[in-house]
Protein backbone atom coordinates (compact mmCIF):
# COMPACT_ATOMS: atom_id res chain seq x y z
CA UNK A 1 0.00 0.00 0.00
CA UNK A 2 0.84 3.22 -0.72
CA UNK A 3 1.13 6.07 2.49
CA UNK A 4 -0.22 9.19 1.46
CA UNK A 5 1.86 11.87 2.89
CA UNK A 6 -0.14 15.25 4.30
CA UNK A 7 0.57 18.72 4.65
CA UNK A 8 1.41 22.32 3.54
CA UNK A 9 3.96 22.74 1.60
CA UNK A 10 6.62 25.52 2.00
CA UNK A 11 5.28 27.56 -0.44
CA UNK A 12 1.73 27.39 0.89
CA UNK A 13 3.59 28.50 3.77
CA UNK A 14 5.15 31.28 3.04
CA UNK A 15 2.42 32.38 1.21
CA UNK A 16 0.29 32.31 4.15
CA UNK A 17 3.29 34.40 6.05
CA UNK A 18 3.87 36.89 3.73
CA UNK A 19 -0.32 38.11 3.77
CA UNK A 20 -0.57 38.03 7.46
CA UNK A 21 2.52 40.34 7.32
CA UNK A 22 0.67 42.36 4.61
CA UNK A 23 -2.14 42.72 7.06
CA UNK A 24 -0.28 43.71 10.10
CA UNK A 25 1.60 46.19 8.31
CA UNK A 26 -1.95 48.05 7.73
CA UNK A 27 -3.42 47.00 10.93
CA UNK A 28 -0.86 48.18 13.38
CA UNK A 29 -0.48 52.07 12.21
CA UNK A 30 -4.45 52.34 11.93
CA UNK A 31 -4.86 50.65 15.86
CA UNK A 32 -2.51 52.96 17.34
CA UNK A 33 -4.34 56.00 15.59
CA UNK A 34 -7.52 54.31 17.23
CA UNK A 35 -5.46 54.41 20.42
CA UNK A 36 -4.57 58.26 20.24
CA UNK A 37 -8.09 58.85 19.42
CA UNK A 38 -9.96 57.45 21.87
CA UNK A 39 -6.80 58.91 24.36
CA UNK A 40 -7.54 62.29 23.61
CA UNK A 41 -11.57 61.69 23.74
CA UNK A 42 -10.93 60.20 27.14
CA UNK A 43 -9.05 63.34 28.45
CA UNK A 44 -11.49 65.15 26.93
CA UNK A 45 -14.04 63.56 29.08
CA UNK A 46 -11.91 63.37 32.15
CA UNK A 47 -11.18 67.58 31.92
CA UNK A 48 -15.18 68.77 30.91
CA UNK A 49 -16.67 66.76 34.08
CA UNK A 50 -14.15 69.78 35.61
CA UNK A 51 -16.41 72.25 34.25
CA UNK A 52 -18.86 71.71 36.73
CA UNK A 53 -17.04 72.32 40.02
CA UNK A 54 -15.59 74.90 38.79
CA UNK A 55 -18.87 76.54 37.41
CA UNK A 56 -19.71 75.64 41.40
CA UNK A 57 -16.57 77.25 42.93
CA UNK A 58 -17.11 80.50 40.91
CA UNK A 59 -20.69 81.11 41.61
CA UNK A 60 -19.40 80.70 45.63
CA UNK A 61 -16.71 82.79 45.26
CA UNK A 62 -13.94 80.64 45.25
CA UNK A 63 -10.71 79.92 43.90
CA UNK A 64 -6.93 79.33 44.19
CA UNK A 65 -6.49 82.34 46.55
CA UNK A 66 -9.61 82.20 49.11
CA UNK A 67 -10.31 80.28 52.29
CA UNK A 68 -11.01 77.69 51.74
CA UNK A 69 -9.98 77.53 48.55
CA UNK A 70 -12.02 75.70 45.19
CA UNK A 71 -11.26 71.36 45.53
CA UNK A 72 -11.96 70.13 42.13
CA UNK A 73 -11.49 66.82 43.84
CA UNK A 74 -10.33 64.76 40.61
CA UNK A 75 -8.32 61.58 40.52
CA UNK A 76 -5.30 61.51 38.58
CA UNK A 77 -5.29 60.61 35.15
CA UNK A 78 -2.47 58.10 34.10
CA UNK A 79 -2.63 60.03 30.57
CA UNK A 80 -1.73 63.62 31.86
CA UNK A 81 2.11 64.42 32.89
CA UNK A 82 2.61 67.28 34.64
CA UNK A 83 0.99 69.82 35.94
CA UNK A 84 -1.20 70.90 38.97
CA UNK A 85 -4.03 72.50 40.01
CA UNK A 86 -4.75 74.55 43.02
CA UNK A 87 -5.41 71.67 45.40
CA UNK A 88 -3.27 68.85 43.51
CA UNK A 89 0.08 69.11 42.32
CA UNK A 90 2.37 66.72 40.23
CA UNK A 91 1.38 64.17 37.14
CA UNK A 92 -1.85 63.04 36.20
CA UNK A 93 -3.76 66.34 37.01
CA UNK A 94 -4.25 69.80 34.82
CA UNK A 95 -4.06 73.34 35.36
CA UNK A 96 -7.03 74.63 36.68
CA UNK A 97 -7.36 78.65 36.52
CA UNK A 98 -10.16 80.66 38.08
CA UNK A 99 -10.22 84.26 37.58
CA UNK A 100 -13.22 85.35 39.69
CA UNK A 101 -12.45 89.36 38.62
CA UNK A 102 -13.06 88.22 34.72
CA UNK A 103 -15.32 85.83 35.18
CA UNK A 104 -13.27 83.25 33.21
CA UNK A 105 -11.78 79.92 33.98
CA UNK A 106 -9.30 77.52 32.23
CA UNK A 107 -8.49 73.74 32.15
CA UNK A 108 -5.24 72.68 30.72
CA UNK A 109 -4.30 69.52 30.66
CA UNK A 110 -0.87 68.21 28.91
CA UNK A 111 -0.71 64.22 27.75
CA UNK A 112 2.33 62.61 28.93
CA UNK A 113 3.11 59.96 31.39
CA UNK A 114 1.23 56.85 29.32
CA UNK A 115 -0.21 58.53 26.55
CA UNK A 116 0.42 57.54 22.91
CA UNK A 117 4.02 58.75 21.19
CA UNK A 118 1.45 60.52 18.58
CA UNK A 119 -0.10 63.06 21.16
CA UNK A 120 2.58 63.36 23.93
CA UNK A 121 3.19 66.51 24.45
CA UNK A 122 0.00 67.98 23.06
CA UNK A 123 -2.45 69.28 25.16
CA UNK A 124 -6.45 70.00 25.47
CA UNK A 125 -7.73 73.16 27.13
CA UNK A 126 -11.39 74.03 27.88
CA UNK A 127 -11.77 77.88 28.12
CA UNK A 128 -14.60 79.85 29.82
CA UNK A 129 -15.21 83.36 28.33
CA UNK A 130 -17.00 86.11 31.17
CA UNK A 131 -20.82 84.82 29.16
CA UNK A 132 -19.92 81.46 30.96
CA UNK A 133 -19.87 79.35 27.35
CA UNK A 134 -17.40 76.98 27.83
CA UNK A 135 -14.94 75.95 24.58
CA UNK A 136 -12.30 72.91 23.90
CA UNK A 137 -9.37 73.08 21.70
CA UNK A 138 -6.25 71.02 21.41
CA UNK A 139 -3.35 70.91 19.90
CA UNK A 140 -3.02 67.20 18.85
CA UNK A 141 -3.23 66.60 15.18
CA UNK A 142 -6.55 67.12 13.60
CA UNK A 143 -7.05 63.52 13.06
CA UNK A 144 -6.76 62.48 16.93
CA UNK A 145 -9.08 65.74 17.66
CA UNK A 146 -12.52 64.89 18.59
CA UNK A 147 -15.85 66.11 17.91
CA UNK A 148 -16.55 69.09 19.49
CA UNK A 149 -13.18 69.71 20.45
CA UNK A 150 -11.06 71.03 17.39
CA UNK A 151 -7.58 70.85 16.83
CA UNK A 152 -5.73 74.37 16.51
CA UNK A 153 -3.57 75.19 13.78
CA UNK A 154 0.15 73.82 14.26
CA UNK A 155 -0.97 70.83 16.22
Amino acid sequence: MKQVQKGFTLIELMIVVAIIGILAAIAIPQYQDYIARSQVSRVMSETGALRTIVETCMMEGRDATTTPPCQLGMTASNLLGGGGDEDESGEGFPDVTISLADNTASIDATFGQNASSAISGSGLTWSRDDQGTWACSTTVDAKFAPSGCPATTGG
